[in-house]
């Protein structure tokens, strides 16, 4: 047999920026969103979609980054709850999907 053979051909790979997602793909039921606030203090909230979050992130949070005037920060399902912070004070943010299944452990 002669001629070149593409190893991610013969392995049985997308090739040409095709991407081969599984089946059985997993998709976040929610992004929980941990906030360090200067102090040491960390909270968490939680977004239904990282498209919520970008949005509030984006729109809310940067445009004001450096103000020390108080934000809102949405609180997912808490009837009569709220979270107010004032954006100078932030000083990380880290944002992990949430995936449930059938089967919750804890």
């Amino acid at each position: 047999m002669t001629g070149n053979i593409n190893p991610a051909q013969a392995s049985g790979a997308a090739t040409s920026g095709e991407q081969k997602r599984s089946k059985y793909a997993r998709t976040p039921t929610e992004y929980a969103v941990h906030i360090l606030i200067q102090g040491g203090h960390r909270e968490e909230v939680r977004f239904p979609t990282i498209q919520d979050f970008q949005k509030w992130y984006s729109g809310e949070l940067m445009p004001k980054a450096t103000s020390h005037d108080f934000i809102t920060v949405p609180i997912k399902n808490v009837q009569g709850e709220y979270m107010v912070l004032r954006p100078s004070s932030v000083l990380g943010i880290r944002v992990e999907p949430v995936y449930s299944s059938s089967v919750e452990r804890f």
